[in-house]
């Protein structure tokens, strides 16, 4: 299937793209590395998953990412290019020289306070602008955070806001869900539609704590199990894992955690200064 998926993509792209090879796939797309021929640089194009595709369809999908494009911020990843090539939904993102949080914190479980701290400030000032633009990302995860010469940049601002505007209900049909478990808001995990800028602050409070804990605030041994915790046990303290975690800190992210948005900060500003 995959195969098939590069070679209909080397076919539809070659004209623009030389399409190298796949470097990942998600719930939501595969990956790939590619050349831009006209631009002479590397990029990343990401192909959305055959049934998410056919579930948003092309028109609605490009019109939600065309928002995506005019988001022009220091710490968002950039959107170069989206299209349709035959049944493939597809968009393109610069190739950054860099890992993702994810794969930092594989390699050293918790992060020093200072860098934690201002990865979550740069990561609040990039969403804090999105919010600004009416552009929730709803899938804030260590994942979707790219480090590139010691800063963040958030990515997939795209997927998250095509599939949640242009999905609807269609999209629990084909068993897809936005958010990720472990960074999901308690909204988000009882399966709230109208989500607002304080899901996005408990999902970089749920990231933040993890950088410090060396885990996310609540772990489990399925899907249901997390959700559930999510909605109803408070996390544990943070300083009760770390003590070197400064009062401060610990008390700006009990905030952010609230179960309910009305408890957390009101925007990802107040929670950096926070």
């Amino acid at each position: 299937m995959m195969t098939s998926a590069l070679d209909r993509l080397k076919l539809d792209l070659g004209g623009r793209y030389a399409i190298e090879r796949e470097l990942g796939s998600g719930a939501m797309a595969t990956v790939y590395l590619a050349h831009d021929l006209k631009h002479h640089r590397d990029v990343a194009v990401k192909v959305l998953r055959p049934e998410l595709a056919s579930v948003l369809g092309a028109e609605r999908f490009l019109n939600e990412i065309d928002v995506v494009a005019h988001l022009q911020h220091p710490h968002i990843l950039p959107l170069f290019d989206s299209g349709a090539a035959d049944e493939l939904l597809y968009y393109v993102t610069p190739r950054i020289e860099g890992e993702s949080l994810r794969e930092r914190l594989r390699r050293e479980r918790q992060l020093p306070i200072d860098e934690a701290i201002q990865i979550t400030r740069e990561v609040a000032s990039a969403l804090d602008y999105a919010h600004r633009h009416n552009v929730i990302h709803r899938d804030v995860k260590p994942g979707n955070i790219l480090l590139q010469d010691g800063h963040a940049l958030v990515a997939d601002f795209g997927i998250a806001l095509a599939v949640s505007a242009a999905g609807g209900e269609r999209l629990t049909a084909t068993g897809l869900s936005l958010g990720t478990p472990g960074y999901m808001s308690p909204e988000q995990a009882t399966g709230e539609r109208s989500l607002d800028a304080r899901s996005d602050i408990y999902s970089l409070g749920a990231v933040l704590y993890e950088m410090l804990a060396g885990e996310p605030p609540h772990m489990g041994s399925t899907t249901n199990a997390v959700l559930t915790k999510t909605v109803m046990e408070p996390p544990r303290p943070v300083r009760q894992t770390r003590e070197t975690v400064p009062p401060h800190v610990d008390a700006a992210l009990s905030k952010a955690l609230a179960k309910l948005p009305a408890d957390r900060f009101r925007s990802a500003t107040e929670f950096s200064r926070a």
